[in-house]
C-alpha cells in the first residue's frame, strides 16, 4: 500500500474523533431526564444526592438528572405532587399523610433508617429520666414533628407544659424552656457548639424509647413508577451508591456540600457539616448488615402510620404494600 498524501492522512485521522463524537452523543440520548428536589437546603443531609450528581454516577446509571435545591420556599411535597419533580426526599410521617390524602406518593427508598429526632435537657434543670419531665415547660415544632414527643408523653404518663419552638435553641439556651426538640444532626451540634458539653445535659431518643419514626425516603408518583420503573430503580441505585461514596470519602463529600450551599449562598460551617454527614451515616447504614440499605421495615411503617392517625391527621391508615414499592432488589446490600 503506497503512502497517504496529507490530505488522506487528515482525513483518516479524523476517523477516531468522529466515533468518538458519534458514541458520546449516543449516550446522551440514551440517558433520561429527571428532577430531584430534597426537602432542605444542600446540607450534608443529602449529601449522597450531591456526590452521586458531581461523580457522574447518574449518568452512569442512565439518567441525565437536575437537581432542585429545596428550602422553605420550595418544599419538596408541592414539587412532587405538581409533577415539577420526578423524585424528592420526605419524611415517612409526610409521605404518608400524602398518600392518605389521595395523592398517590409511593416510598421507593427509606433512607433513614433511624429517628434523628430528640429532647434534650440540661442535667442542671434536674431532668435525668422521663419522669423528671412531669411540669416542665417542654419546646415543640409544627404538629407533624410533635407526634413523637406526644407518644413519648403518653407512654411515661407526662404531663408538661408544651411551649412552641421556632427553628431556633436560643430559647433553650436562656432557659427559656427545661427541654428542647433538637435534630441530632442538627440542632443538637449547635447546643455543643453553644459551649454545652455532652456530660452537662440529658437526651431523649425517641427509638431508643420504641418510638422510631424514620425520616428521609425517596418518593415518586405511582404513575411515574408505572410508566417507568426502570428509571425509579436506577435512581435509587444511584442514589444509595452515591451515599456509600460519600461515607467512604467524607472529605470530598463535604467539599460537595460546602459548594453547594456557596452556590446558594447558604452560610455554613465545614465542622457542622461535617457532625452532620457523621450523623446521616450513624442513621442512614442499617445496624443488621443483612439488611440492605434503603428498605423500609412494614413495623417502622405502621408505628408512624398509627401515630398519625391517632393524632387525627390522618383519618384511613394507607395499606402498606400499595405505599412501599422496594426499588432496591438489585441494589448491594
Amino acid at each position: 500500500m503506497g503512502k497517504l498524501t496529507g490530505k488522506a492522512k487528515f482525513i483518516f485521522g479524523l476517523f477516531p474523533l468522529i466515533l468518538i463524537a458519534v458514541q458520546v452523543s449516543a449516550e446522551e440520548r440514551a440517558l433520561k431526564r429527571a428532577t430531584f428536589i430534597p426537602q432542605w437546603v444542600p446540607q450534608a443531609q443529602f449529601a449522597g444526592y450531591y456526590v452521586a450528581y458531581e461523580r457522574g454516577i447518574y449518568k452512569k446509571h442512565g439518567i441525565d438528572l437536575t437537581i432542585i435545591p429545596g428550602g422553605p420556599d420550595r418544599q419538596s411535597s408541592d414539587f412532587l405532587k405538581s409533577r415539577k419533580a420526578d423524585f424528592a426526599t420526605m419524611w415517612l410521617s409526610a409521605g404518608i399523610p400524602m398518600r392518605a390524602g389521595g395523592i398517590k406518593v409511593v416510598n421507593i427508598a427509606q433512607i433513614m433508617q433511624r429517628s434523628a429526632l430528640m429532647l434534650v435537657a440540661k442535667k442542671i434543670s434536674g431532668i435525668k429520666n422521663p419522669q423528671d419531665m412531669n411540669g416542665k415547660k417542654v419546646g415543640l415544632w409544627d404538629p407533624i414533628f410533635q407526634i413523637q414527643p406526644r407518644a413519648f408523653f403518653r407512654k411515661y404518663n407526662l404531663k408538661v407544659k408544651v411551649i412552641r419552638q421556632s427553628y431556633s435553641v436560643n430559647l433553650f439556651l436562656r432557659d427559656g424552656v427545661d427541654v428542647a426538640s433538637a435534630m441530632w444532626y442538627n440542632e443538637y451540634h449547635t447546643i455543643l457548639n453553644s459551649g454545652l458539653n455532652p456530660d452537662e445535659l440529658t437526651t431523649f431518643f425517641f427509638h431508643k424509647h420504641g418510638l422510631n419514626f424514620p425520616e428521609d425516603g425517596i418518593y415518586t408518583l405511582e404513575e411515574t413508577l408505572q410508566k417507568d420503573p426502570g428509571i425509579c430503580n436506577a435512581f435509587v441505585r444511584a442514589s444509595l451508591e452515591g451515599w456509600r461514596y460519600a461515607f467512604a470519602h467524607p472529605e470530598e463529600a463535604l467539599a460537595v456540600v460546602m459548594k453547594n450551599l456557596k452556590k446558594e449562598h447558604i452560610p455554613a460551617t465545614l465542622v457542622h457539616q461535617k457532625w452532620m454527614l457523621e450523623r446521616m451515616k450513624d442513621l442512614i447504614v442499617p445496624e443488621d448488615i443483612h439488611i440492605p440499605m434503603g428498605r423500609l421495615d412494614e413495623e417502622d411503617y405502621e408505628r408512624v402510620a398509627k401515630g398519625l392517625h391517632v393524632n387525627g391527621l390522618i383519618k384511613e391508615i394507607p395499606d402498606f404494600s400499595s405505599f412501599y414499592k422496594e426499588c432496591v432488589g438489585h441494589d448491594e446490600k
